[in-house]
């Protein structure tokens, strides 16, 4: 929704679904409490008790729509502070930078891009007598970024110091664009080992639908029995271990 996509004094490390995507992840919850329990057990009250775990599902896809947004925040502001350095380079001063690099950054991500509202927000705030260190600043802790918090901090020094502050940008665009191209290199290289854990992941449940389908009742004694259910909750601990073990794994930080 427009309301997640960012704007003027927004807290992009703040996430807050939409009533449409939270009845939609609840659907898709309560199918996966469902497969679950169908694959595991066939009992229609454990279904029942488990029914509130579906809950859990909105509000891990509210993290991942978080990290998302920050990602393609960290994508646009590599380009918006190289922008604003070239800008800056050609004899801009700060304002003038922000608002040709506004411009510019329009043509990009459109007037509703996440840098490209920030921008326009700078501008504003500069317009009304606020220091740029200090909106640089508030920008660095309201986006939950390493890089955009530290560029807030060189930038607001530099700028106080009275340091040249054209090269300590320059520098620093390009710290941070080497550390982002890493990161995009490294999910370029781990994106067909994600898509094969997803198909892995759904294995266990089309080996039990298939053999389901192709020789009925063939599982019965796995949940009709105390030691069926026994020794099928420790298939489903070890699916979870599993699960939580290969996202560890894919998980690579720079």
């Amino acid at each position: 929704t427009k309301r997640n996509c960012g704007h003027p004094g927004f807290c992009y490390e703040e996430y807050h679904l939409s009533v449409r995507e939270w009845i939609f992840y609840m659907g898709v919850g309560i199918l996966l409490v469902g497969a679950v329990v169908y694959t595991f057990y066939r009992s229609q009250l454990l279904f029942l008790l488990l029914l509130p775990c579906a809950c859990w599902y909105p509000l891990y896809q509210k993290k991942v729509l978080q990290q998302k947004r920050l990602r393609q925040l960290n994508l646009q502001f590599k380009e918006g502070i190289r922008i604003l350095a070239a800008s800056l380079s050609a004899g801009y001063s700060i304002e003038n930078a922000l608002v040709v690099s506004g411009r510019e950054l329009e043509m990009l991500y459109t007037d509703e891009g996440m840098i490209t509202m920030e921008f326009a927000y700078m501008v504003q705030q500069l317009r009304m007598n606020r220091s740029i260190e200090q909106v640089m600043t508030e920008f660095g802790e309201r986006s939950g970024l390493e890089d955009i918090d530290n560029f807030a901090g060189i930038f607001s020094v530099a700028k106080r110091s009275g340091g040249q502050l054209v090269p300590i940008i320059n520098h620093t665009v390009g710290v941070i664009q080497d550390k982002i191209q890493v990161q995009e290199e490294i999910r370029t290289l781990t994106s067909s080992k994600q898509f094969e854990q997803k198909i892995m992941n759904l294995i266990p449940f089309l080996i039990i639908f298939y053999i389901d389908g192709t020789s009925p009742g063939f599982f019965n004694m796995m949940y009709e029995t105390v030691m069926g259910r026994v020794l099928m909750s420790g298939c489903l601990l070890v699916y979870l271990g599993s699960l939580v073990l290969s996202k560890k794994i894919l998980k690579i930080e720079v």
